[in-house]
């Protein structure tokens, strides 16, 4: 294509019809010509453009109403039936001949005639709240201890001894250990998860803050005196907010079959948790007609952690900044 000279002098207008001043502003030269940007927008945006992620989320909420919700008005009590006479043990068929069509009985009845359809729901709670609160304590207080321990070299001399020490004792093996000298209950087991759990945690944030902790910015905040706490938690942690979430999502479902696999081995607390259910009904796992009381928690248990685990890891990529573009 030919460029063409134009004389704008043959078009009969004058220079202030042609051109126009321009006054120089400083605070209109500092806007950027951009969209707005939004780091929890963006996370959502592309969380929810997969198809996959809402329905997983929707079944992950599906679970946690049966787990909280459900219970409240189920009116499970777990030796209701224990006088009934040939109430124990039935397949949901034969439940549902003795006791009528209902919700309850969907699932059979187990040892002592109660409900596996609401046991199952009645453990879930449990095992949920043991897994959040457990998550909720090692995360707080492992990424708080992990930035300033990655950040601080005096701190780092000191928690790699500690960690050194601590972290070579088989964590299932303390656990174990605490469960059996304190009495098995839920606070118990929330105190043996979290009294080391949080140390692996925080090892693991110090190593990503030693990656990041000597860039620029967090030199030159330094240098103008800054402290250390606060460049941890305002400079670095929000930077490594995909590499948490990642975290959170493996941590969750690992506190449940830690739970599970306690019980399993006859050291369950005494909260009728997933875990107990399971090891109650070991049992009937090779008992013709009586299966469906060991196999109901088990798939429960089983479908919980698989639903928590993808959640996290799709939270934790859509958190992912690179991933925003």
């Amino acid at each position: 294509m030919e460029n063409k000279v134009v004389n704008v002098s043959g078009l009969g207008l004058s220079e202030e019809e042609l051109f126009a001043r321009v006054d120089h502003n400083d605070l209109d030269s500092e806007k950027i010509a951009a969209p707005r940007y939004s780091y929890w927008h963006s996370v959502m945006r592309v969380f929810f453009k997969k198809k996959f992620n809402i329905v997983i989320l929707i079944l992950l909420a599906i679970i946690v109403a049966f787990a909280y919700i459900y219970p409240m008005f189920s009116g499970y009590d777990k030796f209701g039936k224990v006088l009934v006479e040939g109430a124990k043990h039935l397949s949901p068929k034969q439940a549902i001949e003795m006791h009528g069509f209902s919700i309850h009985w969907i699932f059979g009845a187990g040892g002592v005639g109660q409900s596996t359809f609401d046991a199952m729901w009645s453990g879930a709670r449990i095992s949920l709240s043991l897994a959040f609160i457990c998550a909720a304590i090692n995360m707080t207080i492992g990424v708080v201890v992990g930035a300033v321990w990655g950040f601080s070299k005096k701190v780092d001399i000191f928690m790699t001894e500690v960690y050194n020490i601590i972290g070579n004792v088989p964590y299932i093996l303390l656990i174990s250990v605490l469960v059996m000298i304190l009495s098995a209950s839920f606070w118990t087991m929330v105190f043996a998860l979290t009294v080391t759990g949080w140390l692996s945690i925080a090892y693991f944030i110090r190593t990503q803050v030693v990656i990041i902790r000597d860039r620029e910015y967090n030199l030159a905040s330094k240098c103008l005196g800054t402290s250390t706490f606060r460049i941890a938690m305002k400079n670095i942690l929000p930077f490594m907010v995909s590499v948490i979430v990642t975290v959170a999502a493996t941590e969750i479902p690992s506190y449940i079959s830690y739970e599970v696999f306690l019980s399993y081995i006859g050291l369950s607390m005494s909260d009728m948790s997933l875990g107990k259910l399971i090891y109650e009904a070991e049992g009937s796992m090779l008992t013709p007609g009586f299966q469906f009381e060991f196999w109901c928690p088990v798939v429960l248990a089983s479908i919980i952690t698989i639903v928590l685990y993808v959640v996290g890891q799709n939270l934790g990529d859509a958190s992912d900044p690179k991933t925003h573009m």
